[in-house]
């Protein structure tokens, strides 16, 4: 008995791996089938933290490529920079306020309020009025709103906004140096932070209106201005140019003798008669060659424009 008993464990221990597997399995089975339930009340209890650390980082990687910068930042220190001194904008030479009024029309021309909306068009309307007026007191005080613009800045609006700032801020860099350099600080910020503003391209129809960059306005009546349209007003120019000059050669070649007068009133008249003729003439002809030339350089660089766009 006693060698029974100890043979069995040593033959349960020497027992060969085929003949012992048997068993085993058994055993790491039901030892799983225990294990089972509190593994799966652990990962059920734990799932929704990895979910939502899944889901969180799903969501910022996924807007990691596409990440914009905040905008509150950016139209804060554009605020910055667009409060000047007091009459800074009143004191500017005849030349930079030319420049500062090309600046207003490019930010504010066309469609403001369908590209930028409402109360964002409305501030740049009145800020581009400040400027036009060389209003430094409305322009620090409309420059300062610009902050509480952010919740009004939908994606299609911040990119027309943008570009707006683009445009307007090239006119700025053109002023070149004046003072201590606000006009510069101006032009690097407003195209440094509106090219950030319009990395999200816009629709279809922001494109078309932000290409009707150059318009003619009579009161309530715009009339686009194309490279064509300057062109041809360019021709019209020049033929009633030609024309205003041939009647004038005309009425020239007519003699003082040709007629006679009753007496020397008459005379004096119909000479005094005939040189306002020969000015008008003569004046209509002048400023039609000087407007043909002026609309064939316009169509020069409104092809250029193009072309570098």
């Amino acid at each position: 008995m006693a060698t029974a008993v100890l043979r069995r464990p040593l033959l349960a221990a020497l027992l060969p791996a085929g003949a012992g597997a048997a068993p085993l399995p058994s055993r790491f089975q039901l030892r799983r089938r225990r294990r089972s339930p509190v593994s799966t009340l652990a990962v059920s209890s734990d799932s929704p933290k990895p979910a939502a650390s899944t889901s969180t980082s799903s969501s910022a990687g996924g807007d990691g490529p596409d990440e914009e910068p905040p905008v509150l930042p950016l139209l804060q220190e554009l605020a910055d920079c667009l409060v000047l001194p007091p009459k800074f904008l009143s004191q500017l030479p005849r030349d930079l306020r030319l420049d500062l009024n090309d600046a207003a029309f490019d930010l504010s021309n066309g469609p403001v309020l369908d590209e930028c909306g409402q109360e964002v068009g409305d501030l740049l309307l009145n800020l581009a009025k400040a400027w036009e007026l060389a209003d430094t007191s409305t322009s620090n005080s409309l420059a300062k709103q610009l902050p509480s613009m952010e919740p009004y800045l939908t994606r299609s609006a911040k990119s027309a906004f943008g570009k707006r700032l683009v445009s307007a801020g090239r006119r700025f860099q053109s002023m070149g140096q004046y003072g201590k350099g606000e006009l510069k600080k101006i032009a690097e910020t407003m195209i440094k932070n509106g090219k950030l503003l319009s990395k999200r391209p816009v629709i279809q129809s922001d494109v078309q209106a932000m290409k009707e960059k150059r318009k003619l306005k009579f009161g309530e009546l715009e009339l686009e201005l194309t490279a064509e349209r300057a062109n041809i007003g360019a021709a019209v120019g020049a033929g009633f140019g030609f024309l205003s000059w041939q009647l004038a050669q005309g009425v020239q070649s007519i003699p003082d003798n040709s007629k006679q007068y009753a007496n020397d009133n008459a005379l004096q008249l119909a000479k005094s008669l005939k040189v306002a003729l020969l000015g008008l003439g003569y004046t209509s002809a002048g400023l039609s060659l000087f407007a043909a030339v002026g609309l064939l350089l316009l169509a020069q660089q409104i092809n250029a424009e193009n072309k570098s766009e």
